[in-house]
């Protein structure tokens, strides 16, 4: 998408300090981190603030490999969606992702977690607008949102979102999500095909395991990160949102030498580094959106994770150079 767009990319991962051989290889990971300075770098080479937010762009370029094929034998957009839900560590363990019923439809939250940078807009939006596409690849039909949230400011260039989305669009909000109508997720998918779809989810478990020992771990926090901000999630919850009994989730962390509390703890801790280094949060809001039932409690927690309280912590961070994660 980036060479489309008139960017050098092995200039680009040069300038990131990237192997760009590493594209060649399935299964290479690259941090969030990484993603960011690409994304940085990109916006600033071509000059387009809005870099991606373009349907056609959306639409040619992002591919959900394995998970794909699933969503296409899903038997309507909800379930598709749910899928990329919880098969999306096979994409990336970088991103968050998570269908949230509300009266009129559900919200599709996307979000990041593992990374120190802070997430460019480009590479959220572009996200967003990807699964936009991709809900109407999978239906056939001109969907449209009946609204898009962004966590980012309101853009000097407004034209970009509206054409893109062309739904009403709302900006420094909580989280980077887009409303579709209960109408359009019961919407069948013409591919449906129930005999390929458990096909595709026994390779998609596969896969998973493949990824090692920790796929359940980062399955766990990933579902940590997404519930956080309604407070301290249960554990027998997250282990029934991974289709698993609380005695077999505990056995499986108990094998990759980790536990629940450990997992909630280190979500606490990574996602209260980024909360404190955007003055945009008070500490008051930050003890809410890392589920503690009151700031005391997110006191005590800031001074066993930092060696201080979260308010000097975060004067730290602001002196900090930009980029830098204590």
């Amino acid at each position: 998408m980036f060479a489309s767009q008139g960017v050098d990319v092995p200039k680009l991962f040069e300038a990131a300090g990237l192997d760009l051989t590493l594209l060649e290889k399935p299964d290479a990971r690259f941090s969030a981190d990484d993603v960011t300075k690409l994304w940085d770098l990109a916006v600033a080479w071509s000059g387009k603030p809005a870099l991606g937010l373009d349907r056609d762009l959306a639409s040619r370029y992002v591919n959900f490999d394995v998970v794909g094929y699933a969503m296409l034998s899903s038997p309507n957009l909800r379930a598709g969606l749910e899928s990329f839900a919880r098969y999306l560590a096979l994409i990336s363990d970088a991103a968050t992702f998570e269908v949230q019923p509300e009266r009129r439809g559900a919200w599709l939250i996307l979000g990041h977690m593992g990374n120190t940078l802070r997430i460019p807009r480009q590479r959220q939006e572009y996200g967003l607008l990807a699964l936009l596409m991709a809900s109407r690849w999978l239906t056939r039909r001109e969907l449209r949102p009946l609204a898009v949230e962004s966590i980012f400011p309101e853009p000097a260039d407004f034209h970009p979102y509206r054409m893109a989305f062309e739904c009403p669009l709302r900006f420094d909000q909580p989280a980077t999500r887009m409303l579709l109508a209960t109408s359009d997720l019961e919407l069948l998918i013409p591919s449906r095909n129930a005999s390929m779809y458990a096909l595709h989810e026994r390779v998609m478990e596969d896969r998973l395991a493949s990824l090692g020992n920790a796929r359940t771990s980062y399955r766990v926090s990933e579902e940590i990160v997404r519930r956080l901000h309604q407070g301290e999630p249960r554990r027998e919850d997250i282990a029934a949102s991974l289709a698993l009994t609380d005695r077999t989730l505990q056995r499986r962390l108990h094998a990759e030498k980790t536990s629940y509390q450990q997992l909630l703890d280190e979500a606490r801790r990574e996602l209260a580094r980024k909360y404190l280094a955007d003055e945009h949060y008070s500490l008051g809001q930050i003890a809410d959106l890392l589920g503690f039932v009151d700031q005391s409690n997110f006191f005590r927690a800031a001074r066993r994770w930092f060696g201080m309280p979260p308010g000097q912590y975060r004067q730290k961070l602001v002196a900090a150079a930009p980029g830098d994660a204590p």
